[in-house]
């Protein structure tokens, strides 16, 4: 399957900011609509001074530094995410509602819960990988939770992420088989860097697992997720947009008060794998 967005770090970072976010659409039911720029929020000089402690390193060091960083957090309960993901996903052009991660769907904050067209929380890096449920910490990080439909949660499961499959009903672009997912074009960047926080984040300190990120899909209930050649590339493809920067910010400001290494610094994920 052929990617269709821009290639390449000179392409990637200087048209970053300028990369655009769904727009509104009819609340539970529109695709993905015309997009909207939304402007970062950080300044060079706050994130640099953030990231200092990690400055000349590269590899396991520029790791074990960046895990040192962001490890100071705040932390919410389960509960807390639902609303939290009301601010850090909504969308641009319409702020009664959430964009939905695979879908792209602008839907109504007020259509969360269990029924099949409504949206949950998403964990990215499924909490079966590790086993560490809900609990507050990586269960409720919200580095890596997302306002998904109902139906294509169930779809995703705890599958590990690769290329190939079958289409996704109500998540155009996305495609699965039997043991991965694979995002629509627009995310597949925004899924690797969260899976890659997860990596540097849970180390098997706080009572947590190690996570780790591997090339293997079908990981099960082990502390990994794959695949990390995968993941790497779609790093690459697809460089961190206005939204993902905006949502990394709201995170750091108002919520946990860390930052996701690889939207500042997609570069440091080829530095570290």
């Amino acid at each position: 399957m052929t990617i269709s967005r821009r290639t390449g770090w000179a392409v990637g970072l200087a048209v970053a900011t300028l990369v655009a976010v769904p727009a509104a659409a009819t609340a539970g039911t529109a695709p993905q609509a015309a997009a909207t720029a939304q402007p970062a929020t950080a300044t060079g000089a706050a994130v640099d001074a953030y990231y200092a402690p990690a400055e000349g390193k590269t590899g396991a060091a520029l790791k074990t530094a960046l895990h040192d960083i962001v490890k100071n957090q705040s932390k919410i309960g389960y509960e807390a995410v639902w609303n939290a993901l009301k601010v850090t996903d909504q969308d641009p052009a319409n702020p009664n509602n959430v964009i939905l991660v695979y879908s792209g769907r602008s839907q109504s904050k007020s259509t969360n819960g269990g029924g099949a067209n409504d949206w949950n929380r998403e964990h990215v890096w499924a909490k079966s990988h590790g086993d560490f449920g809900t609990a507050t910490g990586p269960g409720t990080d919200l580095h890596h939770l997302r306002p998904e439909d109902v139906t294509v949660n169930s779809t995703r499961g705890n599958k590990d992420f690769d290329r190939g499959g079958s289409p996704v009903a109500e998540a155009p672009g996305s495609y699965t088989d039997a043991d991965s997912f694979e995002p629509r074009n627009a995310v597949k960047g925004d899924v690797a860097r969260m899976l890659l926080y997860m990596a540097v984040r849970y180390d098997g300190g706080d009572g947590f697992p190690d996570l780790e990120v591997n090339d293997l899909v079908g990981n099960g209930s082990a502390p990994a997720i794959g695949r990390i050649s995968v993941l790497k590339e779609w790093n690459r493809i697809d460089p961190p947009d206005a939204f993902e920067k905006h949502r990394n910010q709201v995170i750091y400001d108002t919520y946990q008060h860390n930052r996701n290494p690889f939207i500042d610094h997609p570069e440091w994920v080829d530095s570290i794998w």
